[in-house]
């Protein structure tokens, strides 16, 4: 599958350059000391209080995390004008849209992982259920993959990487203050709304160790939409 080449190809510019690296070692970081703070600030907790602590900071560093992955994703190949080479290969356009993606998540999968280590730290004083990191990780996953989704649409839209951020970041937000419109609204708009919202709707259950369908299909749901944007977009420019 030619999307799985640009995927491998994408994926092996991160590893080879810093900027991949410098991304992971600062939001690791960041999450790492939040976690401490909120790990062992206050009044002492339960395992379960401390884990579900982890996921709430995580995905907030995971959304920013993809942010800074996706900027690069196509605004880049805009910026140095080898977007052009891509639509002179026998390359669909949706397999362009497609292996950036696959590339970025694969990247994004290797920040979550690298989290692990913080869960671990909980069983050398408490005990973890299985169940809730399995179900906080995917969460975590799939929030990822909707912002990075939505920020591969922002990178499609700009011709640099800093616009590709902003465009992003301003998507990711809107998503995410859905729940504060939904406040201020009335029923039905209220409860579209609140459905519509990144965070505040559908990523508690994951953070608690439950896994709802309507959740699972809500971020899938964000991901393909977003993808489908981007390859208009793409589809767009190369008739241009």
């Amino acid at each position: 599958m030619k999307a799985w080449l640009i995927a491998r190809r994408e994926l092996a510019g991160y590893l080879r350059t810093w900027s991949g690296y410098i991304i992971l070692a600062v939001i690791l970081a960041l999450n790492g000391l939040f976690f401490n703070a909120y790990a062992l600030g206050g009044a002492s907790k339960r395992s379960a209080e401390v884990l579900s602590g982890f996921f709430y900071y995580s995905s907030g560093f995971t959304v920013v995390a993809a942010l800074f992955i996706s900027m690069r994703l196509l605004a880049e190949e805009r910026q140095m004008g080898t977007l052009l080479l891509l639509y002179s290969s026998p390359v669909k356009d949706r397999d362009i849209v497609l292996g950036k993606f696959l590339a970025g998540l694969a990247f994004l999968a290797l920040y979550i992982l690298c989290t692990a280590y913080m869960p671990l730290l909980i069983l050398v004083n408490g005990k973890v259920s299985l169940g809730h990191v399995s179900a906080g990780y995917l969460g975590l996953l799939l929030l990822g993959s909707a912002s990075l989704a939505v920020g591969t649409f922002g990178s499609a839209l700009s011709r640099n990487q800093l616009m590709a951020a902003i465009t992003s970041a301003v998507m990711l937000v809107a998503l995410i203050l859905c729940w504060l419109v939904a406040r201020i609204t009335e029923q039905p708009l209220s409860e579209v709304f609140s459905a519509l919202s990144l965070w505040n709707q559908h990523f508690p259950p994951f953070q608690s160790g439950l896994i709802h369908t309507r959740d699972v299909a809500y971020y899938l749901v964000v991901t393909y939409v977003a993808l489908f944007a981007a390859t208009r977009v793409v589809e767009a420019r190369r008739w241009r």
